[in-house]
């Protein structure tokens, strides 16, 4: 009588089932849960704190591209800053608090506007060599008026401010600005030039005014 060898079926088809299980779980993209270690259970997900609402101001911020409406958010205008003259106040420190160097330089007018970089002038120790640019008296108004284009003062505080410079001029067509405004003429000379040429003048000679 030949004996039956134990059939396989059982252990075979436990095999199919648990490849098939496996095979299911990666077609629909899922993994199986891992089982819960004894004595534990499935943590709960954390609960997230509500967020605060959402504000909304009324005047929204401006792009890059954008300009600022008119009276609407535009920059306030800043000062200029004070002209520097301090290279020229190493020589003529009497003009730092001089009225008309002193009004120019807080609108940013330095000495150098008017007189040129006068780079020569300044690197002269022995100041014989004249500023770039001078200004005999009949060149006085019309430099002026490079940058001044009116005269709108009351005749009440012309006479006034004439009276008290005693400038001592009495032709009208005489007259220059700074006569009335500033102190920018030295009364002591050691050195002069001729205003028009830059010509050194010999020291016996009357100061050109």
């Amino acid at each position: 009588m030949t004996q039956r060898r134990p059939s396989s079926f059982p252990a075979r088809n436990a095999a199919s089932v648990l490849l098939l299980m496996l095979c299911g779980c990666a077609c629909d993209g899922t993994a199986p849960a891992p089982p819960a270690a004894r004595g534990q259970t499935p943590e709960t997900p954390a609960v997230r704190a509500p967020l605060p609402p959402l504000v909304v101001e009324d005047e929204a911020p401006l792009l890059l591209d954008e300009a600022p409406a008119a009276g609407q958010g535009a920059p306030a205008a800043q000062a200029r800053p004070p002209a520097d003259n301090e290279a020229c106040f190493v020589c003529h420190t009497n003009y730092r608090e001089e009225p008309l160097a002193a009004a120019h330089a807080t609108r940013n007018v330095a000495c150098m506007d008017c007189h040129g970089k006068s780079n020569a002038h300044r690197n002269d120790e022995n100041n014989t060599t004249p500023p770039d640019t001078m200004y005999p008296r009949d060149a006085i108004d019309r430099a002026c008026a490079a940058c001044h284009d009116g005269h709108d003062v009351p005749a009440r505080d012309v006479i006034a401010r004439w009276l008290a410079r005693g400038a001592g001029q009495e032709d009208p067509a005489a007259i220059v600005c700074t006569d009335c405004h500033g102190e920018h003429r030295l009364k002591l000379r050691s050195v002069r030039w001729d205003k028009k040429t830059g010509t050194l003048l010999p020291a016996a000679e009357p100061r050109p005014r």
